[in-house]
């Protein structure tokens, strides 16, 4: 482990400059250092996936999420999954805690630059209750903070039909969480408020995020191996999505009562979801439902969601899984052009998905895995670069990741 950890330092030295910034950033500006003492104090974690994935298509890119400017074909490529990250704890008073993450992704830019994932600041005034304050990931649906720990889920990726509408990774903000025993059991909620961080890719523009509040909630209730959450998020959007600029370079300039019927600027988008786990000896399952009410008229509001399981039998485990999700199509003005648009956001696919995890050695797993996706040839939202003429809403992925943590 510490021979792939120094080779994959040796081909990013960014990480590097990354894993100095983020003890100085701890330790107040100080000397970057990570053999403090007592370990219980400050300690360096991290994870990472190498993957690659194809699939048997040219008519769409096959992309994680919408964070992706472009994705794969029918070649191999290691930019979908692969992602790097470490990150620093320090516990500098017993009730306070500091944190920073960084994480090297293939990002909206077209570039696996190195960022500050994680950064806060941790109050806990009594056990069961926890403030934090500064950069957070996002939890919108369960599970969404930890979407790029490829160890810490079964499947290669998490299941696209149910995250790809959530392109976003971090607010700067607060939350507050509270746990509550019933019984023998416990009841825990969150409330979170903070504005959003990142850009998003179209086409060959980018709508940045940055600024747009961000406000939510959930309930999550465990029951021995049961753990089941309700949440709801909202954000409004600051800017409005680069339609303009998108469709000049096409040669076309949008006048501007289309660019108001498009906008999305001050429009608020819900996200609603239910989520259902199960862990216990050697089987492992998964529910998850959401809906997605866009505020904007540019965007089709959608449902989706993902039941799997899989069984593990030594250090092999085994996964089927089914997903789903398709957008309300809107009444629209007689205008092609903005048909033509609105298109974009569209999707109704089925994916059915299977396959093996092999975990090698402690703290390292290989997972393979096919997903067969069949939709319509109108669902081309979750896709990069697709040929409307020719893509049919068809198509088979083959993925193959290793997963570590150390």
């Amino acid at each position: 482990m510490r021979r792939m950890l120094s080779n994959l330092l040796k081909t990013r030295p960014d990480w590097r400059r990354l894993l100095a910034v983020a003890t100085v950033a701890l330790l107040g500006g100080g000397p970057a250092r990570a053999d403090v003492t007592d370990d219980r104090r400050f300690s360096i974690n991290g994870f990472g996936t190498l993957g690659v994935v194809r699939t048997n298509s040219d008519d769409a890119e096959f992309v994680r999420d919408l964070s992706q400017p472009l994705g794969a074909r029918n070649e191999w490529t290691g930019k979908v999954d692969s992602v790097l990250g470490l990150q620093a704890n320090w516990q500098f008073l017993p009730q306070w805690q500091a944190v920073v993450q960084g994480i090297s992704r293939y990002r909206y830019d077209d570039s696996f630059r190195p960022e500050i994932a994680w950064a806060f600041v941790k109050y806990e005034p009594m056990p069961n209750l926890s403030l934090r304050v500064g950069r957070l990931g996002t939890e919108f649906f369960m599970m969404a903070d930890s979407r790029w720990v490829g160890y810490s889920f079964l499947t290669v990726r998490p299941p696209g039909d149910f995250f790809w509408y959530l392109p976003f990774y971090s607010i700067h903000g607060g939350d507050a969480a509270l746990t509550v025993p019933v019984g023998e059991h416990l009841l825990r909620g969150k409330l979170f408020y903070g504005i959003s961080q990142g850009k998003i890719p179209l086409a060959e523009e980018q709508w940045d995020i940055g600024g747009s509040p961000m406000a939510g909630a959930y309930l999550e209730y465990q029951h021995g191996p049961w753990q089941l959450r309700a949440s709801y998020a909202n954000i409004r959007f600051e800017r409005d999505l680069p339609y303009g600029p998108a469709m000049a370079k096409s040669g076309l300039l949008l006048n501007a009562q289309q660019l108001d019927y498009l906008s999305v600027r001050d429009k608020r988008s819900h996200y609603y979801s239910l989520g259902l786990v199960y862990d216990s000896g050697p089987w492992q399952a998964q529910l998850m439902l959401n809906r997605i009410e866009q505020g904007s008229k540019s965007l089709e509001s959608s449902e989706g969601g993902y039941a799997q399981v899989g069984y593990r039998v030594g250090k092999l485990t085994p996964f089927v899984g089914y997903s789903r999700v398709y957008s309300k199509g809107r009444a629209l003005p007689a205008d092609p052009v903005i048909a033509y648009i609105v298109a974009d956001s569209r999707t109704n696919q089925r994916t059915w998905y299977a396959g093996l995890r092999w975990d090698v050695v402690r703290n390292v797993a290989l997972t393979a895995q096919w997903d067969g996706i069949r939709g319509d040839p109108t669902s081309i939202f979750p896709y990069r670069r697709e040929n409307r003429a020719t893509w049919q809403g068809d198509m088979n992925v083959f993925s193959l990741a290793l997963d570590f943590v150390f």
